[in-house]
């Protein structure tokens, strides 16, 4: 009669299967799990508080608002507009301020000069001036140019002729006026900007008076949050060291 069982199988030969709990031999490392990373203790909560930083008009800060909402986000940064007339004053209530050149120079101010703005010549929309797109005091002979009360430029010495009637008080009622049709307006490309209509449009004026735009702030009034904004300014970033 035929025997159905079957042999067990011969072990193949190879390394012996090492028994749990068996010892290790010499140069193996015992196996070990790596310690969970520890996440890193949480620093003081920083108290609220307020930045404050003003404004002349035709600045923009965008780029700089955005970096420190990032950065500092415990810190709260109010705009104040201000205008250029008061512009050295309103320093004295502000922790910083964008500013126009030139500014009243004192030994308690930082002044630091960021860019220069190119002056345009804004015209009715249907002015012939309007045909070329870059204008010279020679394009500008006998035109009736108006210098608003809040203007930034100071003279500017081109061959002009002066109104007939009383000062406009300000930078828009002055494009206003000149969207009309009587006379034009010599101002910073971002002041044409801002007061921009549709009746109305702007040329750059090669050679003409520049404006320059600074960051100024009391040295008393110096602080972590103001060097913080300066920083930011300047193109230091979070890590960078000052």
């Amino acid at each position: 009669m035929r025997n159905d069982r079957r042999r067990p199988a011969r072990p193949r030969p190879g390394k012996p299967a090492q028994r749990k709990g068996a010892p290790q031999k010499s140069g193996q490392k015992p196996s070990q799990k790596k310690p969970a990373p520890q996440k890193p203790m949480p620093g003081p909560a920083e108290e609220p508080r307020t930045l404050r930083l003003g404004l002349v008009p035709g600045t923009t800060p965008g780029k700089w608002v955005d970096a420190w909402k990032q950065r500092m986000p415990h810190v709260e940064l109010e705009l104040v507009p201000i205008s250029f007339a008061d512009q050295r004053e309103r320093l004295d209530d502000l922790d910083l301020a964008l500013v126009r050149l030139p500014l009243e120079r004192t030994q308690d101010l930082h002044v630091i000069p960021l860019y220069d703005e190119v002056p345009v010549v804004v015209a009715a929309k249907d002015s012939h001036l309007l045909a070329a797109d870059e204008l010279t005091a020679d394009d500008l002979v006998d035109q009736v140019l108006i210098t608003p009360g809040d203007d930034v430029l100071g003279p500017l010495d081109l061959p002009t002729a002066a109104p007939n009637f009383p000062t406009i008080p300000t930078t828009e009622h002055a494009v206003e006026t000149v969207a009309s049709g009587v006379g034009i307006l010599v101002v910073p490309m971002s002041l044409a900007r801002l007061h921009r209509r549709k009746d109305a449009d702007y040329r750059p004026l090669l050679g003409g008076r520049t404006s320059t735009v600074a960051l100024a702030w009391p040295i008393d009034a110096t602080t972590p949050d103001v060097d913080a904004f300066v920083g930011i300014v300047r193109g230091r970033t979070a890590n960078s060291s000052r």
